[in-house]
């Protein structure tokens, strides 16, 4: 019973075919593959815009390279408090753009509001060189508490931002999460939202190792294969990387796959409720966070079930985040359930 994550899981089938399929023969290196060659013809027609893609083999990477691209080494960077760029990445935004300054905020839910960074901006002064100076907003889609922003949401802060000469970036790690609760186009949490930059994660969703760095206006990635090179992200087998994202994009697999894991959330969100956990936040994608008491914590691991404690225990009870994946069985689910009833 396997709740840390969705990166427990081994990658789907279809992955494994792909890669084997791409060691056929050789190959061209550093992205001037046939494979990469079709990937932005795929991801220009499935986000419904013409737009420049970079694959990488790690999440971190394509968020670090996205942001440093966006922001100079004096620039500020709005996110939330508990953002994966902000306490999951050792820094690598601020290594690789050079000193860019994180300024993290509390919000609802694990989101940001225009509201919630008009107040952060306030503190800032513009052209004055003893400050950072603003640059960018990153949001996490679907959030780190598993929450997700709706179009609307994404779009008010993508008007906030160019009304105030901001970059808005999408950390996606799981947006196709995201987008099988919202049941609306990939454009429509993106560009058409006002994101520049995404980064599109797919290895959560089930491949081996595979993200990329999706730019939605040219001009924004002047030099980013630079970046890419000398940070040592320039993967000379890229067409591995490729093979596996073309693979992740067929036949909405990628949402289909996304949907089962919300749907088994959803299912063990419920279970937990009735075995009297609290929740602590809307189940809207594939994490659960529940505050159990700390009996029943105890039970659940001292039967094999795995999870994180999102916070310290506090009167009794503990707030874990339980993450469920395309490959979750659900017999996991039950078992989980029927430990908690006692």
């Amino acid at each position: 019973m396997n709740f840390l994550s969705d990166n427990v899981w081994g990658p789907w089938p279809e992955m494994l075919e792909a890669v084997t399929t791409a060691s056929t023969g050789a190959q061209r290196s550093y992205g001037d593959d046939e494979v990469t060659a079709r990937l932005g013809a795929r991801f220009s027609e499935v986000f419904e815009h013409e737009l420049l893609i970079f694959p990488v083999i790690t999440g971190t990477a394509a968020n670090a390279l996205a942001l440093s691209s966006l922001v100079p080494g004096h620039g500020a960077i709005f996110c939330r408090d508990g953002s994966h760029i902000a306490v999951d990445e050792c820094g690598a935004v601020e290594f690789l753009s050079q000193g860019a300054k994180l300024v993290t905020l509390a919000g609802d839910n694990g989101k940001l509001s225009p509201d919630d960074i008009k107040s952060a901006l306030a503190r800032f002064q513009r052209g004055v060189v003893h400050q950072s100076q603003p640059a960018a907003i990153s949001i996490t889609q679907a959030t780190e508490l598993g929450t997700v922003y709706t179009p609307g949401e994404i779009a008010a802060l993508g008007k906030y931002a160019r009304d105030n000469d901001l970059k808005l970036h999408m950390d996606g790690a799981r947006l196709a999460n995201a987008l099988a609760h919202l049941k609306c186009a990939p454009a429509d949490v993106t560009w058409r939202a006002g994101v520049d930059v995404l980064s599109f994660g797919a290895t959560k969703g089930g491949a081996l190792g595979a993200e990329a760095v999706v730019f939605f206006h040219p001009e924004d990635a002047r030099d980013f294969a630079f970046r890419q090179k000398r940070s040592g992200h320039l993967t000379s087998k890229m067409r591995f990387l490729s093979a596996q994202l073309e693979t992740f994009l067929e036949d909405e697999r990628w949402i289909r796959r996304a949907r089962r894991a919300n749907t088994l959330a959803q299912k063990l969100a419920g279970g937990l409720v009735e075995a009297g956990a609290e929740l602590a936040y809307p189940v809207e994608s594939n994490a659960v966070l529940v505050r159990l008491p700390d009996s029943t914590v105890a039970r659940l691991r001292s039967k094999g079930a795995r999870f994180y404690d999102w916070e310290a225990p506090k009167d009794g009870r503990t707030l874990a985040r339980l993450v469920t994946s395309f490959a979750t069985p659900e017999s996991d689910i039950d078992r989980l359930i029927a430990l908690a009833k006692g």
